[in-house]
């Protein structure tokens, strides 16, 4: 009995807040009642004096008693450890509290704020949905941290909508809810949500769009003044350090010192399929080329032979200062950033004064904002002159076209036949193979207008994840188009896809982003693509590549014309015939697959580059004048 009034007394104490006493009274408890409520109403105490640390332990202690609280007691304890600082305490409680609670929010967090910390994002998905379920807004500030570039991430949705519940005119929550909505066209939020964000932009509302990502902004914003707008997590780069940059000397070696900075110098990736084979033939005699290398070492196991790209320096683990200084330390002459503001790009070294030329190209499809830049390389079609105003790079035109093309290291074209593929043989088959994020809901809308006034006919797609496949269909649904007009084709291997591509008759091309690498893939494997004359780089991409391939007329100038054309095409059989014999024709004459042509061209623009450094002029537009076209077959 005097145990259990020793306990009450406790108990009255703490409620009082006299906890001195309490303390007093708890530790005398424990030498006749050391049992898991009397350790925890001691953690208690000893977390109202402050002593939290002490508190945590204690509720250990209370834990391991293994009563009908020890759970609770195990939350708090985790709870402590985390406050204090203590994350392998934390962690070690917090584990053993998942087994039994793997919904509960605050065990959650404690985890994932752990492994954030710790740089091991790869085991913190399971731990997402309670956060985004919780009551707790500091626990759905953590679950937007953790958002994904995953189109199969359903949380990446969950997570924005919550949000977006929470603070339902908040645009910057938005657009993060619509660019995850277009990862798996959900054409219900994009068709909601994407007016409220134009009618914001037509009122002059626009601070909001700092915090889009670039290369997300592409995906829907056909409007250069808009794209310049999108710059999250980009530190602007002061006018002073341009300056300076620009006073560096370049080096007067014999050789032209270039140096290309990606994380995409692996063989499979979509810029080497481009890129490979001009690194390959960069005129040795003239330039010694460097490649700065932050690939993710996952990408480098494939044992793939490097060597005749360039001399590889790996700066993945440098800080962009620290990359910047290695890079100025090699003496390079002309840094070209392949990157930009794409995935996963580190733009930021090359505003720490890395080389005395700067210059963006291939990968970034637009203006590479608050970036030290002196050029852009591009061609007439993709910068022209009403683009000036929305860079602030020169422009440097190449003459064909700014994508180049390696027709060498590509597997040999062994085209495989509709029955191989399982695709209908009586049917006119229309084929988009771009990214379904691509996919707007007006080109959806076209693509409708066209298989209505084509009845014999279908379309075949690429299929990035189920739920996209589901969204498309609907959307085809709405527009009056049966579900199985619409063909789905899955991701395969490189020499798979090029050999597949030819099976269909006519590719309709994307918009407001073109398909870039896709739209070259297709042409090289035999497929005409109809495209529409676009408002910005992104959009413009295929008028290009159509145009170095000699086939501009497959370019529309307006939405209707795009409709027509494909339409035309699916009523004359012998125009597609025309359009592919053209193909073949030119396939290895056209200059979009002359590898060496394009190294001509690229080299003489980089030595205009050095050469207005070296007279101590002021980077300007300059365009690349164009050798004679061939008219044999390249080797």
């Amino acid at each position: 009995m005097s145990s259990n009034i020793s306990f009450a007394t406790a108990s009255r104490e703490f409620q009082k807040g006299q906890y001195g006493q309490a303390l007093a009274t708890l530790n005398r408890l424990l030498e006749i009642q050391p049992d898991g409520r009397t350790y925890a109403l001691l953690a208690r105490t000893l977390h109202k004096v402050d002593m939290k640390a002490e508190a945590a332990t204690v509720f250990d202690l209370a834990a391991r008693h293994e009563d009908a609280h020890a759970t609770e007691y195990r939350r708090e304890a985790m709870k402590l450890h985390f406050e204090c600082g203590n994350d392998d305490e934390a962690l070690l409680v917090g584990k053993r509290l998942l087994e039994k609670a793997p919904a509960d929010p605050d065990v959650a967090y404690v985890l994932a704020s752990i492994f954030l910390k710790r740089g091991k994002r790869d085991i913190i998905e399971g731990l997402r949905k309670p956060l985004i379920n919780s009551s707790d807004p500091r626990h759905l500030v953590l679950a937007a941290k953790l958002l994904t570039d995953s189109a199969d991430d359903e949380n990446n949705l969950l997570t924005t909508e919550k949000a977006l519940q929470r603070a339902p005119r908040n645009n910057v929550v938005r657009s993060a809810y619509l660019a995850f909505a277009r990862e798996i066209n959900d054409y219900a939020i994009i068709e909601r949500h994407q007016p409220i964000i134009e009618a914001a932009i037509a009122k002059g509302d626009t601070a909001f769009m700092e915090a889009e990502a670039a290369w997300l902004n592409l995906v829907w914003c056909g409007d250069e003044r808009i794209n310049t707008m999108a710059v999250a997590n980009t530190p602007t780069v002061a006018p002073e350090m341009t300056a300076r940059r620009r006073r560096m000397p370049v080096h007067q070696a014999e050789k032209v010192r270039i140096g290309y900075l990606s994380s995409d110098f692996w063989e499979d990736h979509a810029t080497m399929k481009l890129l490979r084979r001009i690194l390959e033939q960069h005129d040795r005699s003239r330039f010694d080329v460097h490649l700065f290398c932050y690939t993710a070492p996952k990408h480098l196991l494939d044992g793939h032979d490097r060597s005749g790209w360039g001399q590889i320096t790996r700066v993945a683990d440098m800080s962009d200062p620290e990359a910047a200084a290695t890079i100025r330390n090699s003496k390079i002459d002309i840094l070209v950033d392949l990157k930009g503001h794409t995935k996963d790009g580190r733009p930021g070294i090359l505003n720490y004064l890395a080389a005395p030329i700067q210059v963006a190209w291939l990968g970034f499809p637009g203006s590479t904002v608050k970036t030290d830049l002196d050029y852009v390389i591009g061609d007439r079609f993709v910068l022209p002159e009403s683009s000036k105003p929305f860079y602030h790079e020169k422009f440097c035109r190449l003459p064909d076209t700014y994508q180049p093309n390696d027709p060498v290291n590509r597997p040999p074209l062994q085209p495989l036949s509709r029955k191989e593929l399982n695709l209908p043989e009586d049917r006119f088959l229309f084929a988009s193979f771009n990214h379904n994020r691509k996919i707007s809901p007006r080109a959806i809308e076209l693509w409708a207008r066209i298989l209505k006034r084509a009845p014999d006919s279908c379309l075949l797609l690429l299929a990035v994840s189920e739920r996209a496949r589901e969204n498309i269909l609907s959307k085809f649904r709405s527009e009056g188009i049966a579900a199985d007009r619409i063909i789905f084709t899955p991701k395969v291997n490189y020499d798979r896809h090029l050999n597949r591509v030819g099976a269909a008759d006519i590719g309709l091309d994307t918009f407001p982003y073109n398909g870039h690498t896709t739209t070259s893939e297709q042409l090289w494997g035999g497929l005409p693509v109809i495209s529409l004359k676009g408002t910005n780089f992104a959009s413009r991409v295929s008028e290009s590549l159509l145009h170095a391939m000699g086939l501009p007329e497959l370019v529309t100038e307006d939405q209707d014309g795009y409709v027509e054309l494909a339409v035309a095409c699916y009523e004359n059989p012998q125009m597609v015939a025309a359009y592919r014999a053209k193909l073949e024709q030119n396939r290895l004459i056209a200059p979009l697959f002359d590898a060496e042509r394009f190294r001509a061209h690229l080299e003489a623009a980089y030595e205009t580059m050095l050469e207005r450094a070296k007279a101590g002029l002021e980077p300007d537009h300059f365009d690349v004048p164009a050798l004679p076209v061939r008219t044999t077959p390249f080797q």
